[in-house]
């Protein structure tokens, strides 16, 4: 029962957010949206808490759980940025840094938990996908009409860490035969994750795509993308 209610009163809180967000860079919206991170942690600790009543405490839930925590971190670092502007570029790397460290620990929970032992390669073949999509991310910087600036080494450590959650997730999936559903719902939530990241990069490194559409598909990706991380965790055996 508890799971639902977590999930709508995000929901409730998001869309305030988005709201107070396309309105005005605020300390309000920082607050607002700092709530509704707060929930998805909490869907976190909560699944957490059912796998371990049950009797069994597999490695990824705290892992997940930190993995949260630091999104709830980077949430407010990287809006932080847009209410004191003097300090954008210590907010931005800050926030780069702790979503960085975020996947690491959602990457290395996967593998302490669903290591294919039979089928290495399902684990080690996304590292190196991370590898190739990362220099495509920026080698087509130009064409997508991006700037990553001095920002450029940053992207480049950081989308691999993106690109390789994402790629691991879905590989570790498949190897299990997409029979284990926090493997589907960590695939899910790093595919929404990484659209979200595509549409930021837009509103960070280009130009007009700080409409008031694009606020609301990377915070619908975006949150959706947590959430759905987070409630991998309800499903635990």
């Amino acid at each position: 029962m508890l799971y639902p209610v977590l999930l709508i009163c995000g929901a409730v809180v998001l869309i305030f957010y988005v709201r107070e967000k396309i309105r005005a860079f605020s300390v309000k919206a920082v607050i607002l949206k700092s709530i509704v991170s707060a929930f998805f942690i909490a869907v976190g600790l909560y699944g957490m808490w059912l796998s371990s009543s049950g009797g069994s405490a597999p490695a990824i839930g705290p892992l997940i759980v930190m993995g949260l925590v630091c999104g709830l971190l980077g949430d407010i670092w990287l809006d932080l940025k847009y209410v004191f502007q003097e300090q954008q570029r210590p907010f931005t790397l800050a926030g780069f840094c702790v979503f960085g460290i975020g996947h690491i620990f959602y990457i290395t929970g996967m593998l302490l938990t669903y290591f294919p032992k039979d089928r290495p390669l399902f684990a080690y073949i996304p590292f190196g996908i991370g590898v190739l999509m990362t220099i495509g991310n920026i080698v087509l910087e130009k064409p997508m009409k991006l700037d990553f600036g001095e920002l450029r080494p940053t992207v480049g450590i950081y989308g691999f860490f993106l690109f390789t959650m994402l790629t691991l997730s879905g590989s570790l999936a498949l190897a299990h035969g997409w029979k284990e559903m926090p493997l589907n719902l960590l695939f899910a939530g790093g595919v929404l994750f990484t659209l979200s990241d595509l549409i930021l990069s837009g509103t960070y490194f280009g130009e007009g795509k700080d409409r008031p559409i694009d606020i609301i598909l990377n915070y619908i990706t975006y949150y959706g993308g947590q959430f759905l991380i987070a409630s991998s965790l309800i499903f635990l055996k």
